[in-house]
């Protein structure tokens, strides 16, 4: 008789995101003074290389910097920077962290450099701190028949 293998495998248990806050506030730029400099020094910069850490485009945030140009243009005013708001927005929702659409759309307005900052610091944040998980081992049983074979 020939030999049977069983494999048994467990139920992986089932991960939920959980909601958390900011890694650090809005105006703590000082936490990350290579950032903080580098945004500061150059900020069309900061903000290309921000925005390819999260994985977007290179040369998205160039439609928020020429925004005066778009006006000046088109004579159609955006207060509001497009890319601002959006990555703000992205952010918060893949890494689940609670706030409202009305408080981006001030942050994004008022304060872009700080906010390209604090997002900049989560994004460096959450890679460093993300967690591996590997799989269970999968347990294999053989079973063999004693039975001779006449």
């Amino acid at each position: 008789m020939a030999a049977s293998a069983v494999v048994i495998q467990q139920q992986q248990p089932m991960v939920v995101p959980r909601v958390t806050a900011w890694t650090s506030g809005l105006c703590h730029c000082c936490l990350d003074m290579n950032s903080c400099c580098f945004a500061f020094w150059c900020f069309p910069c900061f903000m290309c290389s921000t925005s390819r850490k999260f994985g977007e485009s290179l040369c998205l945030p160039l439609v928020d910097l020429f925004g005066p140009a778009i006006v000046a243009a088109t004579g159609v005013g955006v207060c509001i920077p497009p890319v601002t708001l959006s990555m703000r927005v992205a952010l918060r929702y893949k890494y689940q962290i609670p706030g409202s659409l009305c408080e981006d759309i001030l942050i994004s307005c008022f304060c872009v450099c700080c906010s390209w900052c604090q997002m900049h610091r989560e994004i460096k944040h959450r890679k460093q701190t993300a967690a591996v998980i590997s799989a269970q081992p999968v347990a294999f049983s053989t079973i063999t028949s004693t039975v001779p074979i006449v």
